[in-house]
């Protein structure tokens, strides 16, 4: 049974008794580890099978558990995952310590939850009830009551997707209605058991004496509600072994928390700790980037971060690419996994990784044009997504109203009329705070944006129909059937995941870090997510970025700050200096274009790389000289402008760009050009007005509609 185990391996498999902690980096072989622990455990007869309970977090991670024990002899062991295991005993000790059935547990509880808002008299899209839906299954994990989410939402610094006071209103209104119901939902099994053993000592004795052994893996995931199931489960006991590694913490915005592995050691003093830091999966080059990016992370869980060795052959340098533009970049992944597979690399062992799922339509298109067979996970494909198959229909149906179509009157050009038709489905000319569903439709919104401005630079006097009849042609080669394919897949996703060769893309300031990661909590959190997706790669990995978001566009985006010191040519940093190991390269066309160079706050001179911080040429946070009653008149004239055109406001200006002009009050038509914001087009239409405003006119004169 010990055949095969490394030391420290083995060290886990014969530590049979008390506290143990298995600090497991990636690839280092923790499931062989702890499973064969426990089969080890039961072979020798120091363990009983129904005596051991082993939790997890997923089904497919309890799955391979269970398989993997059949296969070593130890088949009468749980493997479940912590609300299987929680259901199996609410579903038996109900009747006695509640008497009657168990109420029907709820599925889905998003109608429930539309429901309770709609009691509020609180009208909630689509998204939004996704998004309050999470919101308050975060509260009940984090053991939050209605009353006190707002107090712990600004304490926790957490974007919450509607006013605080609103989810508690609406989170209370849920509570009522599934007592109302005789219904319970999937945190409610965690929260009921619980409350049970917690009430009633004689059933949580008789749970006890059935389970004598606990195992966790992925303990770094456990939220508080978990943590204070499995305290119940153990009693004044210390048979509990948990494995996890806090630099692969990537979901907190569910509650989880690696505090409880961090403590570990203060909460049980004499544990066994065994540290497995012998990577298996990467090759020496990939793991040593993966040190790298580690080396450079703040706060508790860095301060616990394992040093892995890699026990492979040597394999080639990552690969860092800079490309001009977005199209390009995925247009030069296409071609890089077209080779790796012209090579021999399965299309199955190979994965494109992605920030958010809107990334993924370009991919997803460069790849069918490659005629590369692929897979989404996690996601649906971009052109199956509802926000995207709505817009497709308001767009058809523009396209056919053609003149008649009051919303593309005075829409100076294609990219003009196709932000006009998705106005009217949420799409905004800046992105909404915060992450969630809301986040994600208008992703998907801005996706079609960006394409429609692509097309149009591509086919000069295209209409709307040319690029309806586009769309369609690109949703049937994406929606072709795939047989086994290349993974596109988000970074979250790819979690317990390994591929051959793996594509980290779109690695720039804002996508990676995601720009609404604020703190530095969550800052930290991002760089264990680029962690994460190093990792899963075990001979090939490229890292790439583009310098723009579109041909020709403005080469304003800077790599990663991740990538600082561990990419060639960006500086060292300490210890990574020393072995800045990988290979850089500009994609096609990349070098065509010279990057300007850095934008500089004009108030405290740091760089800038937020697109709203350039515009205004100074920090988000930086103390503004702007004109209040200028602001405030031009925002006025905008509105009057925007009426008369029959567009959304932003079509004339953006409130940034308005920001811009009211901070720098321009005098002359080439100050005003010189804002961002401020093409010729604009210049000639509204120049005049302006320029009369900020003169202290009233912008009278009229526009030039020519």
């Amino acid at each position: 049974m010990l055949d095969g185990l490394d030391p420290e391996q083995r060290e886990v498999a014969l530590a049979l008794t008390g506290p143990v902690c298995v600090l497991a980096g990636a690839g280092t072989g923790k499931t062989r580890a702890i499973t064969h622990r426990i089969a080890y455990g039961v072979r020798s007869g120091r363990l009983q099978p129904a005596s051991v309970l082993a939790v997890t977090f997923t089904n497919r991670a309890a799955g391979e558990m269970r398989g993997r024990l059949r296969q070593l002899g130890a088949g009468g062991v749980q493997a479940r995952t912590f609300h299987s295991a929680a259901l199996r005993q609410l579903q038996f000790f109900w009747p006695k310590a509640v008497g009657g059935d168990l109420p029907r547990l709820l599925e889905r509880k998003i109608q429930l939850v539309a429901d309770a808002a709609a009691r509020c008299r609180i009208r909630l899209d689509r998204n939004e009830l996704r998004d309050v839906t999470g919101e308050i299954e975060w509260a009940k994990v984090t053991q939050t009551v209605p009353a006190d989410y707002p107090a712990i939402v600004a304490k926790a610094h957490r974007d919450a997707p509607r006013d605080p006071a609103e989810i508690s209103q609406i989170y209370a209104m849920y509570e009522q209605l599934k007592r109302d119901r005789s219904v319970i939902d999937f945190e409610d099994v965690l929260l009921l058991t619980v409350g049970i053993l917690q009430d009633r000592h004689d059933i949580a004795d008789q749970i006890r004496g059935q389970y004598q052994h606990f195992v966790v893996d992925e303990y770094q995931d456990v939220s508080p509600l978990q943590q204070r199931l499995l305290d119940l489960w153990l009693g004044d006991r210390d048979n509990l072994c948990v494995v996890g590694d806090a630099s692969q913490t990537i979901y907190s915005f569910t509650g989880a928390t690696p505090d409880h592995l961090l403590n570990f050691r203060t909460r049980h003093p004499g544990a066994t700790v065994v540290k497995l830091v012998r990577d298996y999966r990467s090759t020496p080059q990939v793991v040593h980037l993966a040190n790298g990016l580690l080396s450079q992370a703040r706060g508790r869980a860095a301060e616990h971060r394992l040093e892995l060795i890699s026990q492979r052959d040597p394999g080639p340098d990552p690969v860092y690419t800079e490309y001009a533009d977005e199209p390009t970049e995925a247009e030069g992944t296409a071609r890089r996994v077209r080779d790796l597979i012209a090579a021999g690399v399965p299309a199955g062992e190979i994965a494109v990784l992605y920030r958010i799922n809107a990334q993924s339509e370009v991919y997803e298109q460069a790849l069918a044009d490659a005629g590369v067979p692929y897979q989404l996970r996690g996601a649906e494909r971009f052109f199956e997504r509802q926000e995207v198959r709505e817009a497709g229909i308001a767009l058809r149906g523009a396209a056919r109203a053609g003149g008649n179509d009051s919303l593309l009157d005075d829409a100076e050009d294609l990219p003009a009329q196709v932000r006009a038709v998705l106005s009217t489905k949420g799409w905004t000319s800046q992105p909404p705070a915060g992450s969630g569903a809301v986040r994600d439709r208008w992703e998907s919104l801005a996706a079609l944006v960006r394409l429609a401005e692509d097309f149009a630079r591509a086919r000069s006097g295209a209409t709307l129909s040319d690029l309806v009849a586009e769309l369609d042609e690109r949703a049937a080669a994406q929606h072709a059937p795939t047989v086994q394919g290349v993974t596109l897949a988000s970074l979250h996703s790819a979690k317990g995941l390994e591929w051959d060769a793996v594509f980290l893309v779109g690695l720039t300031e804002g996508m990676m870090p995601i720009t609404y990661a604020k703190t530095d909590e969550q800052i930290e959190e991002e760089r264990r997510l680029l962690y994460v997706g190093v990792t899963r790669a075990r001979h090939h990995l490229t890292l790439s970025w583009a310098l723009s978001r579109s041909p020709g566009g403005r080469a304003s985006r800077r790599p990663s700050r991740f990538l600082k010191g561990l990419r060639p040519g960006s500086g060292s940093l300490g210890t990574v200096a020393s072995g800045g190991s990988g290979s850089f390269e500009r994609g096609a066309a990349a070098g065509r274009r010279k990057p300007r160079g850095p934008v500089l706050c004009r108030v405290c001179g740091a760089t800038l790389t937020e697109a709203g911080a350039m515009k205004l040429m100074r920090c988000e946070d930086c103390p503004s000289d702007m004109d209040e009653a200028l602001y405030e008149r031009l925002r006025d004239w905008r509105a009057d402008q925007a009426r008369e055109l029959g567009q959304p406001a932003y079509c004339v200006f953006t409130d940034k760009t308005l920001m811009a002009i009211a901070e720098r009050v321009p005098a002359t038509g080439g100050e005003l050009s010189s804002i961002s914001g401020v093409g010729a087009r604009k210049l000639d239409r509204f120049g005049t007005d302006v320029l009369a405003i900020c003169a202290g006119g009233d912008g009278g004169a009229g526009h030039d509609d020519g």
